[in-house]
């Protein structure tokens, strides 16, 4: 498994165990969204990722980082929305959490962005979540 599949599936395990996540979103985290009328909000899908490798004498990590997008449905009123992005920065943001084959030495919430969609009815959170792992040999 790659680093970066092995960071995302952390993530999504932590929001998933998460009591003030669950209450939020269940178990509606996804990497992507149901299609149509099957979607049920609110929910949380991961949006693009990158990362920067560091190759040092005596060990290979990088930063990565990961874009959450929390939606939520509420005649475009972004409260809930906003209770949503903080559940999950509280969840994720500083947490002592471990992976199985790398080793996460930090993950941070860096950035959170809470806005209404073009449709005018669905609030959008972006929360840029960074981890920096160092890789197994």
């Amino acid at each position: 498994m790659s680093a970066s599949e092995e960071v995302q599936n952390l993530i999504q395990t932590t929001l998933r165990a998460d009591a003030e996540v669950g209450s939020i979103v269940g178990d509606r985290i996804y990497d992507q969204a149901p299609p149509g009328t099957s979607r049920i909000y609110p929910d949380i899908t991961f949006g693009p990722s990158d990362y920067a490798p560091e190759n040092l004498q005596c060990l290979t990590s990088r930063e990565e980082t990961f874009q959450l997008d929390c939606w939520t449905r509420d005649h475009g009123r972004l409260a809930s929305c906003r209770v949503l992005v903080d559940a999950v920065k509280d969840a994720l943001h500083n947490a002592d959490l471990s992976l199985s084959t790398n080793a996460l030495v930090l993950i941070q919430v860096e950035q959170v962005r809470v806005f209404r969609d073009p449709d005018g009815l669905t609030g959008h959170g972006v929360i840029q979540v960074t981890a920096s792992v160092e890789e197994a040999a």
